[in-house]
């Protein structure tokens, strides 16, 4: 079964068919670009003509180099024409009906060598396999939009597909310049699979009116270093494509995290499928247009919810790296800070890591020597919580631990001055539980700030039900004079990084344990495919299993679902010591330093 794939029949020249028929082209192959509309044809060929002209303006590829492409692609109406192809790629729309009409007419025309691939996301390549002659030579083929630019490709194989085709269409891969992953055949395979859930909770998080669309998008962006936010995602692949790829893997999984939110079902049903109808969570400049244009929901430039308490002296309790990282942050904004540990030693040597990191700055040439000297002057070692006696805003950053931050806030309620604002940077515990320790909750805010602080530029500001508008006014206003983005989000577990980003690795670790991919081709398909800077085991080995692991049990605890319930294997690891980097040992080995 030695199948060169030299002839390529491409069946649907959507952007998706017109880009997988342009990588072909470019890489040698003789490639056939079907579709029943003569304007999908001449739309593909004009596309081809414009992207590789640009490629070579920017000196990718020669005129001779594209003269010979172009003559290597031609278009047909009619399935006939694949009749000499070796392999056949078929991306038309995600139906069943339309998928299988497709293979048993190809049936009927191709070689009994000829290898039969689907494009699909969301349908079983099994249940298409079935339905052909020869389901051993039916697989799946799965590139990613724009298919010119991404590198990630999931061969797809079902319990039917002979190795041969498989080896031919991965070697295939490999000749374009693409990344295979090897998966198995269920709906949205590795990638959309962990990307969809993810994408899913997103919308409902949108939907139950947590926060804005313009804050859930920041915060994944800014938190995660993601290149889209997860709403400006769904309008961009389309709504109503999201939803089908969620109902083919809940049908599947029958996990509620699967389940379409409602709200997906209703903008698409009301022809709101994102930039294609130039309408959907965001409103667009037109139809197809990527400009996102100002609607009824856009927040009003500058708007804040009153005005604020001034703030010229900072308290920030601990003595870790992020408690240190919180105070070289404030200074560096012209704010006195008193960095607080339990004792005076603790606080000096924070204080000692704040001059190293300031210096490291120095040395690279992102802040002069001036400045260092005047941001480590603004800052104060104490020993004692005393010290906060007269700060305007005093910030934790103790440990996890809800019975600690009760303690410290009791404490803060004792020292602090009447009207301070008393700030935890709790990432997974209750705000409103750490307020009541006080006698003035209404004081109290979240201030989660990321790791490592001086460099992350978000942070999630966090209301209780007791925190009073001129507190929630303030905070905002001080994070722009520290310059960092502000995201509002209610009390509830994990705010909105966190909700988002842990189910995601959660439900990664359980593809592992189902054996359905390994680790390295996981990291692989969301990096390649997803545009994640970190595959999720990289991610959880840097973060930390046991801290993944406690806030996996919080998110559990509160939301109920059997979905969030952390992987078993997660545990099993946590119990055996293996935390990750840390420790040397996590998902992966680590060389000790």
């Amino acid at each position: 079964m030695d199948t060169p794939l030299s002839t390529i029949a491409v069946v649907g020249l959507g952007t998706m068919g017109t880009g997988i028929a342009e990588v072909l082209a470019l890489a040698g192959r003789e490639v056939i670009g079907i579709d029943i509309s003569e304007a999908a044809a001449l739309g593909a060929v004009a596309s081809f003509e414009a992207s590789t002209a640009r490629a070579v303006g920017r000196g990718r590829i020669t005129e001779e180099e594209r003269a010979a492409a172009l003559a290597r692609f031609r278009t047909a109406d009619t399935l006939q024409a694949a009749a000499d192809a070796e392999l056949v790629i078929e991306v038309v729309p995600e139906s069943y009906e339309i998928k299988q009409q497709v293979f048993r007419e190809l049936d009927a025309v191709v070689s009994p060598t000829t290898i039969l691939a689907t494009g699909t996301n969301a349908l079983s390549v099994t249940r298409l396999a079935a339905e052909s002659q020869r389901p051993e030579r039916v697989l799946g083929l799965h590139f990613f939009n724009p298919a010119p630019a991404m590198k990630l490709v999931e061969v797809v194989s079902s319990v039917l597909t002979a190795p041969p085709a498989v080896e031919a269409v991965t070697a295939l891969a490999r000749e374009l310049g693409k990344e295979p992953v090897a998966v198995g055949d269920r709906p949205g395979f590795v990638a959309d699979g962990l990307l969809f859930g993810y994408l899913n909770q997103a919308a409902a998080m949108y939907e139950a009116n947590y926060a804005s669309r313009e804050d859930i998008d920041a915060a994944m962006k800014l938190g995660c270093g993601l290149p889209m936010g997860p709403l400006a995602l769904l309008d961009l692949i389309g709504i109503d494509t999201a939803r089908t790829v969620l109902e083919a893997m809940y049908a599947e999984s029958h996990d509620r995290l699967h389940a379409p939110a409602p709200i997906l079902g209703q903008l698409s049903s009301a022809g709101l499928t994102g930039r294609k109808a130039g309408r959907g969570f965001y409103t667009y400049d037109a139809p197809g247009g990527q400009d996102v244009v100002p609607d009824a929901l856009t927040p009003a430039a500058g708007a804040e919810a009153g005005a604020g308490r001034a703030v010229a002296s900072v308290g920030v309790a601990g003595s870790g790296t992020m408690a240190s990282g919180i105070a070289e942050v404030f200074a560096k904004a012209g704010y006195g800070v008193v960095l607080a540990a339990r004792t005076q030693e603790k606080a000096d040597l924070a204080k000692g890591r704040i001059a190293k990191s300031l210096e490291r700055s120095v040395s690279k040439g992102r802040l002069s020597a001036e400045a260092r000297d005047e941001t480590l002057a603004r800052i104060t070692a104490a020993g004692s919580l005393d010290a906060f006696a007269e700060v305007d805003l005093a910030v934790e950053a103790v440990a996890e631990d809800l019975e600690i931050k009760q303690q410290l806030f009791a404490a803060l309620d004792k020292v602090c001055r009447p009207g301070a604002v008393l700030a935890t940077t709790t990432s997974s515990l209750p705000v409103v539980a750490i307020a009541r320790a006080t006698a003035r909750p209404e004081d109290v805010i979240g201030m989660h700030f990321f790791n490592p602080a001086p460099a992350m530029k978000l942070v999630e500001v966090v209301r209780t039900v007791l925190t009073a508008d001129e507190v929630h006014a303030t905070v905002r206003a001080v994070c722009a004079k520290i310059r960092k983005h502000p995201v509002d989000c209610g009390d509830r577990a994990g705010f909105i990084v966190n909700a988002l980003l842990f189910p995601y690795l959660n439900n990664a670790i359980k593809m592992v344990e189902q054996h359905y991919a390994s680790l390295d081709d996981i990291d692989a398909a969301m990096k390649l495919g997803g545009g994640y800077p970190m595959g999720p085991f990289e991610l959880l080995d840097v973060v930390g299993l046991d801290v993944s692991l406690a806030i996996e049990k919080v998110l559990h605890k509160e939301f109920r679902d059997p979905g969030l319930a952390p992987a078993p294997l997660l545990e099993h690891l946590v119990a055996a010591g293996c935390l990750g980097r840390k420790t040397g040992r996590g998902f992966r080995e680590y060389a000790r330093r």
